[in-house]
């Protein structure tokens, strides 16, 4: 017999592993399961019951092997084998559609949908959703400082005549309109203004020192009762923290409403305010729509504070059906699906009080 070189055993080497890899693959595609009780499953060709164990030739291993017949769910395996044969999912790609509609219910959580193809970025802040050219889109609203006219002649020759008369403020916002005008007389307004407090609440434990995230255990119980006082005050007052007010005009300013200062110091508020309904939705979202037609003219939605008052930084806009395009806007996409805005960077959310004087 010759003697066979290196290159004729490296080609029979090959020609072998060229055999063999398409049976391998064969024998995978063909592959059954024996689903096992403890949830893991052995990737065979086929097997065969004797007596209280199963032989079953092993897909990965291409040997026969045995296992206690009690081991194997049954049910479970003859359930895979029918789902197998009728093109159903494997338990793999299930777990997967699992995974990733639960990830895009965490998505329509932080952005939800207001129309077809319109949705609420993530970024949070505050938007109105209007109607231009019968399409609907969502427009921001910028969150403007009210100045307080302390009207001080009318205030001393009041005080002069009455001492205990009440002083009157009035608090104003600057321009005679609003630049954003709404094109419908129902508007609703999407509020989440405390995402960009959760984002810095978030980095502030992070970057907090180990003794600073250990406190004493009376601290601790103190802490859990606040937070627990907090979130039942949260909830009560969640309905009223938005309301919108009509703005009156004023020259070249708006006026916001009047607070009024009484000569032992309490203070007391006068605005406008529209009646509306407020619904809670997913993500910390906040809906505040009027509950009748807005007649053309100006308006704010502003935050109330509870004891502390009204804050003067409000979110103004005006009603009128016949103005021009709002110039920053997210419109509809025609797909269905939600056109991508540019990120924008929520500033943090300005408040002044009014006490503040």
């Amino acid at each position: 017999m010759g003697r066979i070189n290196r290159h004729q055993v490296a080609q029979l080497g090959i020609g072998l592993l060229l055999f063999l890899v398409p049976v391998f693959l064969h024998a995978q595609d063909l592959a059954k399961r024996l689903i096992l009780k403890d949830g893991s499953h052995q990737s065979i060709t086929k097997y065969e019951i004797k007596g209280e164990r199963v032989r079953y030739l092993s897909a990965e291993r291409g040997e026969w092997e045995e296992i206690p017949k009690s081991m194997v769910d049954w049910p479970a395996t003859e359930k895979y084998e029918k789902d197998r044969a009728a093109g159903a999912s494997t338990p793999e790609a299930a777990e997967l559609d699992k995974e990733l509609e639960a990830d895009r219910e965490a998505q329509e959580a932080l952005s939800p949908q207001v129309a077809p193809g319109l949705a609420l970025p993530e970024e949070g802040g505050v938007f109105l959703l209007d109607t231009y050219e019968s399409r609907p889109e969502l427009v921001p609203l910028d969150q403007r400082g009210g100045a307080i006219n302390k009207n001080m002649k009318g205030n001393i020759l009041r005080a002069a005549v009455n001492p205990i008369a009440s002083a009157r403020q009035t608090v104003e916002v600057p321009g005679k309109h609003s630049p954003v005008q709404a094109h419908v007389q129902v508007p609703a307004l999407y509020i989440n203004i405390d995402r960009g407090q959760e984002s810095d609440a978030d980095e502030a434990a992070a970057t907090a020192k180990p003794e600073d995230a250990q406190p004493k255990k009376d601290e601790t119980k103190k802490d859990e009762t606040k937070k627990d006082d907090a979130k039942k005050d949260q909830k009560a007052a969640a309905t009223d923290r938005f309301r919108i007010i009509r703005l009156e005009a004023k020259g070249e300013k708006r006026v916001v409403g009047e607070i009024k200062v009484a000569v032992y110091g309490k203070i007391s508020q006068d605005a406008k305010f529209v009646p509306s309904t407020t619904q809670m939705m997913k993500g910390g979202w906040v809906k505040v729509t009027p509950t009748d037609t807005l007649p053309s003219g100006e308006y704010a939605v502003v935050e109330m504070l509870g004891k502390e008052g009204m804050n003067l930084y409000v979110w103004d806009f005006g009603v009128n059906p016949n103005a021009a395009a709002n110039s920053i806007a997210f419109k509809q996409d025609p797909s269905g699906l939600q056109a991508k805005p540019e990120s924008i960077e929520l500033q943090k959310r300005k408040k002044q009080v009014t006490g503040d004087r």
